[in-house]
């Protein structure tokens, strides 16, 4: 099972063209979304590209590829552009291995304060624009950075799982972290 991973977007549509010519590339099965989505928040800057409505309808041709979760600049009002859903905290992915991705953005559930996981199950968050792929404790830590407004002078990014490696790149194919989960 290959899944792409995507944060982030804050409404740049020229960053949601670059994330959705990755997620073609890579022969992904499904792209999970992990917040922030149409929103570019008030302490953001506003995203090269910003067009939310052009991210939506860009967005919705891939509608039943897509599994996402709810970021803090998410709205029932973003939710009426988007023809599949955005409004859950988290959500769960089970892994044919038995283990769960638990899916958040990152603002309510995140490595710190999460429900109870078992050993091997991994959080999936986005919301803090920095690409993480690491074991922590008995868990497992994942986040894909941002598309649109990355931090740390990181660039724009997106993540992968393929088999059982997790991978943070870069959309100039730079491999940021990754880690065998």
């Amino acid at each position: 099972m290959k899944l792409f991973f995507a944060s982030d977007i804050h409404g740049s549509f020229a960053s949601a063209e670059k994330m959705i010519a990755a997620f073609e590339q890579s022969g992904a099965e499904h792209l999970i979304l992990l917040g922030d989505i149409l929103n570019h928040g008030p302490r953001n800057p506003l995203p090269e590209g910003y067009d939310p409505i052009k991210v939506s309808e860009l967005l919705n041709r891939y509608g039943d590829r897509i599994t996402a979760v709810r970021g803090n600049c998410d709205s029932e009002v973003d939710q009426m552009l988007l023809e599949f859903p955005i409004m859950a905290d988290y959500n769960l992915v089970l892994l044919p291995t038995g283990q769960r991705l638990f899916l958040t953005h990152g603002h309510l559930y995140n490595a710190n304060k999460h429900p109870r996981l078992r050993a091997g199950d991994v959080i999936v968050s986005g919301h803090t624009h920095i690409p993480v792929a690491e074991a922590q404790d008995e868990l497992f830590v994942f986040n894909p950075g941002s598309v649109a407004i990355p931090r740390n002078g990181l660039p724009a990014s997106y993540g992968l799982l393929d088999g059982n490696q997790l991978s943070v790149i870069s959309f100039d194919s730079e491999v940021l972290v990754q880690t065998q989960i």
